[in-house]
């Protein structure tokens, strides 16, 4: 599914190179539920944009399905991105003029997709609120604004959902909710990969990545954290 292999990325300010990520590898199997868990600076951000083509490595070899990221031209890396990626944000990134229903439905009228507003009725339904689908997100709460974020997501049946601090804006109980609904998608097939710099929450996961300084500090199965 996903194979990482000495993946570096490093900026410049000014003149001077900042190592975001150095050399790091590992590999994520189809249908993983995963944490990448670290304080800020650690890198796991700059990994995550990484994971999601919003951004190049610097070197090394990324492999998501059979597509060799690195070779792949900008509109190619468009196509894997729309297709292949859901994305969740901790703002929601939500249109505050459109209903929960249109947000769902963007992705897929920009694809083309006939039957479109069937289509993310269904997913609002797989996060249990179709009920609200003609709202806006300022008639929302913030787990109901979360929950359109991921049905949104999850619209294009993508193959890997890459949600960065998802629960970062939430009180403890909806953040709670907010991860069953994650694992459940999990549970049907969906590789879910999660930043946080939350222990609690990466414990909720299978599986925690753990970076220090643009470096793989642990990779631990989730019944080891407690250790």
């Amino acid at each position: 599914m996903i194979e990482i292999n000495n993946l570096s990325k490093t900026y410049l300010l000014g003149n001077v190179p900042v190592h975001a990520i150095t050399d790091i590898s590992f590999r994520i199997n189809k249908g993983e539920f995963v944490a990448i868990k670290g304080p800020s600076g650690s890198g796991k951000s700059t990994l995550l944009n990484l994971l999601g083509c919003l951004d190049l490595p610097s070197s090394g070899t990324y492999f998501l399905e059979h597509f060799n990221i690195r070779s792949l031209k900008p509109n190619q890396l468009a196509e894997v991105r729309n297709k292949r990626i859901g994305f969740v944000f901790q703002n929601f990134n939500l249109l505050p003029r459109a209903s929960a229903l249109e947000n769902v439905e963007l992705p897929l009228i920009y694809g083309r997709t006939k039957n479109s507003r069937e289509i993310a009725l269904e997913a609002l339904k797989r996060v249990g609120l179709s009920e609200r689908a003609k709202h806006r997100p300022n008639e929302l709460s913030g787990g109901e604004r979360q929950r359109v974020a991921i049905a949104r997501a999850i619209v294009n049946k993508p193959a890997i959902v890459l949600a960065d601090e998802p629960t970062g804006n939430l009180d403890t109980q909806t953040g709670k909710d907010i991860m069953g609904i994650f694992s459940s998608l999990n549970n049907e097939g969906t590789t879910i990969i999660i930043v946080t710099h939350e222990r609690d929450v990466a414990a909720l996961t299978a599986r925690t990545i753990e970076m220090v300084d643009g470096n793989i500090d642990r990779d631990i199965r989730t019944m080891e954290l407690a250790i």
